[in-house]
């Protein structure tokens, strides 16, 4: 392993973290705090020390997913019996651009799953209790896991490189939407317009109240980008779309 491309995944990784979630941070929890703290979904700020812990355990996450693709793609015993490819031309760009929403369902697929499974009593202490610390998430909540924890989300990674295609795109673009959309579900704000959540589209994609229900109350809602899993497994919330209907419905005092 080269520590020279060690060290360029942990700058890509963490620049990807820290100005996603800076943004949001800045916009929603500094500049806009005093305007818009009555849309907040739990209409009460975390605290310092809230802050601090995710952004130490983002850390050491983002230190462990820079360690995934070194293992893989720099690994000249490994990456031959990947499917990852550079030339776009090998699968043509109607594959490239169809990619996308597999790796998605894919993503979404294994995130459920695992997700369920460490909400098993057993396992929770172990593995997502940590993550679970922040009842009242921030953007910085992200990437604040337990290292094992860590390592089972960064099991997508192998899952793509030894399922499907991918080019190096298709990485760069994909962890880029994900980060985004996953600071999105921990912003404490949502974003979505007022009856999105009971829209024939919108019903089925995750939302910010969503996965805000999921860590308050530790049960329920186990998608990441979307609902359908928890749907048809029965898991959603049932009062989901009373709880988007009142934030939705605020009005300034």
């Amino acid at each position: 392993m080269q520590w020279s491309d060690y060290w360029l995944m942990i700058k890509i990784i963490g620049s990807r973290y820290f100005i996603t979630a800076g943004i949001a941070f800045l916009f929603f929890y500094v500049l806009l705090e005093k305007r818009i703290l009555y849309k907040k979904i739990q209409r009460r700020l975390p605290g310092y020390k809230d802050y601090s812990r995710e952004i130490g355990y983002s850390f050491i996450t983002i230190c462990i997913f820079a360690l995934v693709p070194i293992l893989i793609i720099k690994n000249p015993v490994i990456v031959p019996y990947t499917t990852y490819y550079t030339h776009i031309d090998k699968y043509g760009w109607l594959y490239f651009f169809l990619a996308f929403p597999l790796m998605f369902i894919m993503h979404d697929t294994y995130f459920y799953w695992a997700h369920r499974l460490m909400h098993q009593k057993n396992l929770f202490k172990i593995f997502h209790l940590v993550h679970h610390q922040s009842t009242n998430p921030s953007p910085w909540a992200a990437y604040a896991f337990h290292p094992l924890e860590a390592i089972v989300e960064a099991g997508i990674f192998p899952i793509f490189l030894f399922t499907i295609p991918i080019h190096p795109l298709h990485l760069l673009i994909f962890f880029l939407m994900m980060i985004i959309y996953n600071v999105y579900g921990h912003l404490g704000y949502e974003l979505y317009p007022k009856g999105f959540n009971r829209h024939w589209l919108g019903k089925w994609i995750n939302t910010s109240v969503n996965h805000n229900q999921h860590h308050q109350y530790f049960k329920g809602n186990y998608g990441l980008y979307f609902t359908f899993w928890d749907r048809l497994m029965g898991t959603i919330r049932k009062d989901y779309d009373e709880c988007f209907l009142e934030i939705k419905s605020r009005a300034k005092i």
